[in-house]
């Protein structure tokens, strides 16, 4: 009860969260209308501006060269069969026999899932190692013609952009030139020894499992057998001169084939960029395209791409045309083939790499 002579306070109903949403709501109704109206203004100028570029674009598409867009295909086909004979060539090396069709249907069942799935990269090294596992390498060195494939690449692909900063008559840093290939080539010849020399290194990784244990105070023989079997594995490997020269002789097949895919698919729509631009433009993309973004770099590789191949000589409207054309052969297409090579060819054997899988993922872990 009140108190004499105090008015009674009135209780106010709190109000409820949705009752205070709807009243902001109706609040800024006209922020809401404003903003669409905005946003409709801005494609209807953006589309006034562009308009002449899309019309170029469109014109360059229905003029388009079908003899190049099928050399286009053919490029890019014998593109990754020179990657299919890297692998095949390292394979051999270790004593693994597999033909160049088996090597050529991984190479695209792993490029398709490399282009399409979300960290892609990581189920096609996954696929490419048990399907090696299968043809009889042992872990360590279907571990082993994994890193040498990259490796080889990598230096390859980083040739292609000396050449053509070189051509542009860009001032290539020459430390910074020499640094990145003796980088790569001591990575490679390391690889190489490792392979070539086991017995030297268990020795070294006696010594140095010897220092661990000993600071861990694990038993003295402790990862010992481990270290020997690894090594046992790699004594199969006989990676001579000729192997190595033909290893990178078929990298550089694959790296330009797909440049020569790029060039056709220009010479498709009326392009001309020169032969510096070119190069540029396409190891940029592929640069671009390894940062684990989106599957196959798409959304951010295509402006790459338009913007050096500008800058070479094309037009905006050629640039774009010869990049949807590129892209279209070398993302689309071969991902349709890769996977259409994967349900045909290795879906049947999938419920039997659970195995293989459970390896794999405890050969990635750090300290197995």
């Amino acid at each position: 009860m009140a108190q004499p002579g105090n008015t009674p306070r009135r209780l106010r109903r709190p109000r409820s969260p949705v009752a205070e949403t709807s009243r902001a709501r109706g609040r800024f109704w006209w922020l809401k209308w404003l903003l669409g109206v905005a946003l409709i203004a801005l494609l209807i100028v953006e589309g006034i501006i562009l308009w002449p570029r899309l019309n170029e674009y469109w014109q360059a598409l229905t003029e388009i060269h079908w003899g190049w867009v099928a050399a286009c295909v053919a490029a890019q086909a014998v593109s990754l069969s020179g990657y299919a004979s890297v692998q095949q060539r390292l394979l051999n090396a270790a004593g693994v026999v597999a033909g160049h069709l088996k090597n050529l249907s991984v190479i695209y069942a792993s490029t398709a899932m490399a282009l399409t799935l979300p960290a892609g990269q990581v189920f096609s090294t996954a696929f490419t190692y048990k399907q090696t596992r299968k043809w009889g390498a042992t872990p360590v060195v279907a571990s082993w013609q994994l890193a040498m494939c990259g490796v080889i690449a990598a230096a390859t692909l980083a040739l292609l952009g000396a050449t053509g900063a070189v051509a542009f008559g860009t001032k290539v840093s020459p430390v910074t030139l020499t640094i990145s290939l003796v980088g790569m080539a001591a990575l490679f010849l390391a690889l190489r020894y490792v392979a070539q020399n086991p017995g030297s290194i268990e020795r070294i990784g006696h010594r140095v499992l010897a220092l661990y244990n000993r600071s861990r105070k694990n038993p003295t023989g402790r990862g010992m057998h481990r270290w020997s079997e690894i090594l046992k594995q790699l004594d199969s490997v006989e990676l001579s001169r000729t192997d190595t020269a033909v290893a990178f002789g078929w990298s550089a097949v694959h790296r330009v084939a797909d440049v020569l895919c790029l060039g056709f698919a220009c010479w498709a729509v009326g392009a001309d960029p020169s032969f510096a631009g070119l190069l540029i433009a396409f190891t940029a993309a592929k640069a671009v395209g390894s940062i684990p973004l989106m599957p196959g770099g798409l959304g951010y590789v295509e402006p790459v791409l338009i913007t050096a191949l500008t800058m070479a000589g094309s037009t905006w409207a050629q640039a774009a045309a010869a990049v949807f054309v590129y892209r279209i052969i070398s993302f689309v297409l071969v991902a349709l083939v890769g996977w259409l090579i994967f349900l045909v060819s290795f879906r049947a054997t999938h419920h039997e790499d659970l195995e293989m899988d459970l390896e794999f993922e405890r050969r990635e872990q750090p300290g197995v």
